[in-house]
């Protein structure tokens, strides 16, 4: 975790081939001004000259312009250019107000249940279920120590919070609480407990976190393009649009070059597909 006067940035750490890296500042930098965004790119580059590292990646929620800075648009992020946003200066009714009835019905469903959700470092429970739920729907996870450093780093600025049924952990998600925003990372259920809703409750629990910590947005953090009927994000961007919210694009993410030979190496082995 990096911060400035009036600015703040998650700064991630990726392996390259022979022995290199290069660093990420997922949804970041948070700034309030071009001088904040100036001074806290500059603790990242020093960072970056300490590590060795090839190049830093920012995918921020808004557009950085810096005069000091040579900025690359880069096609290859982690993160999607559209998400769903949560207004979280208005009371807790109105919120459940404005999702879609099946939204705020399922958060009841989970309720009745008896579903609990609180917050837990029991991270060895949580990537059984996350590890569970990649095999079922298709997709990536990281190694376990991923997860369990991201906690350990961001301290009392990210959570986890599981969701229990029948002395169960069946869900559960990585939340993280920065300035105004209240970002939802990474998410997984038990299909088997699916008919309980915990999920939503899991989601409903971490807003009204983010919003008791004084956060003015949640920040679902990808969903389907508009208008694409056919994209893997599909089935969990129909779960996510059922709390409501306000469709936004992002920029684009901006690279920083340290290192440049190795720098456009990497570039032009991305472009031909190595």
């Amino acid at each position: 975790m990096v911060e400035a006067d009036g600015a703040s940035a998650l700064v991630v750490q990726h392996e390259m081939p022979f022995k290199m890296n290069w660093l990420e500042v997922p949804r970041g930098p948070l700034f309030k001004d071009e001088k904040s965004l100036e001074e806290i790119i500059k603790k990242i580059e020093e960072i970056a000259v300490k590590e060795e590292s090839v190049f830093i990646r920012m995918s921020s929620y808004d557009e950085l312009r810096v005069k000091s800075y040579e900025l690359k648009v880069t096609k290859h992020d982690y993160h999607p250019e559209t998400s769903l946003i949560m207004d979280l200066t208005r009371s807790e009714e109105d919120i459940l107000a404005e999702m879609k009835q099946k939204g705020r019905y399922n958060i009841k469903v989970a309720e009745r249940h008896g579903v609990t959700v609180a917050p837990s470092d029991d991270i060895d429970s949580f990537y059984e279920v996350l590890s569970k739920t990649a095999n079922r729907d298709g997709f990536g996870v990281h190694p376990k120590t991923y997860y369990k450093t991201m906690l350990e780093t961001f301290g009392d600025k990210a959570q986890l919070l599981l969701a229990t049924y029948e002395d169960r952990v069946i869900a559960g998600g990585i939340f993280v609480y920065l300035d105004e925003w209240g970002i939802y990372y990474y998410g997984a259920s038990e299909y088997n407990y699916r008919n309980v809703m915990a999920s939503y409750l899991v989601q409903w629990t971490a807003m009204k976190e983010a919003k008791k910590r004084g956060c003015k947005y949640y920040d679902f953090l990808g969903i389907a393009p508009e208008g694409v009927t056919n994209h893997p994000w599909i089935g969990v961007t129909s779960f996510k649009k059922k709390f409501g919210g306000e469709v936004v694009s992002y920029p684009k993410a901006k690279e920083i070059p340290l290192r440049k030979y190795w720098y456009f190496l990497y570039k032009f082995l991305k472009a031909i597909g190595k």
